[in-house]
């Protein structure tokens, strides 16, 4: 098995970019006064961003700021920032996709300090099914039976991915009480999936094209293609792992007042509501009139070693436990 993986730095600049009223020159100024911030996020919050900067725009303090925005695979786009590509702010994924802009002298260390740690939205990992859920993939132990297609991203470009894989090894090994077995089912798992897109919204778009029998997504995607008419249905299993995507201000924006202001306003509840409308779990209170289902073995990447652990022990791209699985199917996990 194999699949064609998005090569060099440059990918994620070429990712999917939209401009929203865009003046001025560079990511200046223009001659009327108002000033452009380049927002670089990962592929799944385009929706919700679009109406979140057309919300912020009609408030005092958004009404002379325009936005440039790229969405991509969260690893990519965090890559390209880091080789260049300019962001005041930016939304990943994952955390390590912020904290290698740390390194890079590109975000403040203490970008986490604040009441939600950084955390700007909630999801969960789920099982997308075909409508009906004709095969009745119900559980973890469902996706790895002989003749299950699953499709999920490839894990050394998307963020989706790495939150999917874990939340089955989080699952079939007690938290990581019992690694090997956790590590067994990846390997049976990954068997099963028969091609895996770089991002967690070609992934979707590969299951709504018609392939595979089940689909591991964010709760918020599976939310978004029912919103949008397409035909899936989602299971939340019963042990699922806690989706936390982080949100900072780059150190060298040229307009740091106003991208801090766009900053408090991601945080306020008319913003987290739009979020909340997309499929998001809020982070905030004074978000009213929807309801989450509560996994009961609901966990957290803390209760599985943390990332800096994980990163290092199963996603480094020569010695990681993952990275050996992925090799032996004849995936590419290097840049």
């Amino acid at each position: 098995m194999s699949v064609r993986r998005l090569r060099g730095i440059t990918a994620a600049a070429i990712a999917t970019t939209a401009l929203i009223t865009a003046c001025g020159g560079g990511s200046g100024s223009g001659g009327d006064g108002k000033v452009k911030l380049a927002l670089v996020a990962y592929s799944t919050p385009q929706a919700a961003f679009t109406e979140i900067i057309a919300a912020f725009q009609k408030t005092p303090e958004g009404k002379n700021i325009t936005f440039t925005q790229s969405y991509g695979a969260s690893g990519d786009q965090s890559r390209a920032v880091a080789s260049g590509l300019k962001a005041d702010i930016v939304e990943f994924s994952l955390e390590t996709d912020i904290t290698r802009l740390v390194k890079a002298g590109l975000v403040a260390e203490d970008w986490n300090s604040g009441p939600t740690k950084g955390i700007l939205t909630k999801s969960i990992v789920v099982i997308g099914t075909r409508k009906g859920n004709p095969k009745n993939l119900r559980t973890w132990d469902d996706l790895v039976k002989p003749g299950v297609e699953v499709i999920t991203p490839n894990p050394f470009t998307s963020g989706a991915a790495r939150w999917n894989l874990l939340a089955g090894y989080g699952a079939k090994s007690g938290k990581g009480a019992n690694q090997e077995a956790g590590l067994a089912y990846l390997d049976q798992l990954l068997h099963n999936v028969p091609v895996q897109d770089d991002s967690g919204r070609k992934a979707l778009q590969t299951f709504t094209g018609g392939k595979g029998d089940a689909l591991l997504t964010y709760e918020n995607e599976a939310i978004f293609a029912q919103q949008n008419k397409q035909e899936l249905e989602y299971v939340v299993p019963d042990a699922t792992l806690l989706i936390e995507n982080p949100v900072a201000i780059t150190k060298d924006s040229a307009h740091p007042k106003e991208a801090a202001a766009f900053l408090k306003y991601l945080y306020s509840a008319e913003a987290q509501t739009i979020f909340a409308k997309n499929g998001y779990r809020p982070v905030v209170d004074g978000v009213n009139g929807f309801t989450w289902p509560n996994p009961p073995q609901l966990f957290t990447i803390r209760d599985i070693g943390g990332w800096d652990t994980i990163t290092s022990e199963f996603f480094d791209p020569k010695t990681g436990k993952v990275a050996e699985i992925e090799r032996k199917l004849g995936i590419a996990t290097e840049k």
